[in-house]
């Protein structure tokens, strides 16, 4: 990581492979307190245009020191930007979009999601980071989430239609900056929102959404902002025990059923 920022900061757009995200903590004095800060420091002079790619591999037994989804901490760190796409399509667009940024980008892979097929063009296209995407209109609950998480929220969302409950989703895609615009114009519209990620609960970024939700629309709400996370715990390494770790679509529809 000392490479690559040094890397960025003499003209170079660097790609640093730290493999399972939580192998971040090894080199964050680097990432947070250099990358994210020399062009603040430096008065705008020095831009670190670094992208670096982490694994989030959430719902596979490998255990608790190669399972953690630390998106939060990146959340907190100003100066970072991170992004966690859903689809391939949105995969090789954000992807391009943090090269060619002239911030430090960490781009986040789930590694669930890497043998997931869609379409996506062969010549270079980009997403703007910090811009949410709508994939499903409703009118009676937004429901956001991002990365993984968001073949379970589809699939509830489906489950909901067929129970006449219109649930409006959107995929997050980047977590610093938040599209909030799009969450909040939603949220105004249907009075409720539920939060799903797989990081577990204290601190996450459904606090915060929950919480930046509240204090935009207060009053407005038909009821309070639910969120529904993995449990504050370490991930666990049995395939039995992850199966009930994480979030599914089953448990989407119940929450949202309880919010009726």
């Amino acid at each position: 990581m000392g490479a690559a920022v040094g890397s960025a900061i003499a003209g170079q757009r660097p790609v640093a492979e730290i493999m399972f995200m939580d192998f971040l903590g090894v080199c964050f004095d680097q990432l947070s307190n250099h990358a994210a800060k020399l062009r603040y420091m430096s008065g705008g002079r020095t831009p670190v245009p670094l992208t670096v790619r982490v694994n989030m591999v959430g719902g596979t037994p490998i255990g608790a020191q190669h399972s953690q989804s630390l998106e939060a901490i990146l959340m907190h760190t100003p100066g970072l930007k991170a992004v966690f796409p859903s689809t391939p399509y949105d995969a090789k667009g954000l992807l391009l979009a943090c090269i060619e940024d002239e911030d430090p980008c960490v781009f986040i892979e789930a590694t669930s999601l890497m043998m997931k097929r869609g379409p996506v063009p062969t010549e270079p296209y980009t997403i703007p980071i910090g811009k949410a995407a709508i994939r499903r209109a409703g009118d009676d609950v937004t429901i956001i989430s991002y990365g993984r998480m968001m073949n379970e929220v589809t699939k509830a969302a489906e489950e909901l239609a067929g129970e006449g409950t219109s649930a409006e989703v959107i995929d997050l895609r980047s977590v610093a900056p938040i599209d909030w615009d799009a969450l909040l114009t939603s949220v105004a519209r249907t009075k409720r929102a539920l939060v799903v990620h797989e990081a577990v609960r204290t601190c996450g970024a459904a606090a915060e959404i929950a919480t930046r939700i509240h204090e935009e629309l207060h009053g407005e709400l038909q009821g309070p902002v639910r969120r529904l996370t993995a449990p504050d715990s370490s991930v666990p390494a049995a395939p039995g025990l992850v199966a009930v770790f994480y979030p599914n679509a089953a448990d989407v529809v119940a929450a949202v059923r309880g919010m009726s």
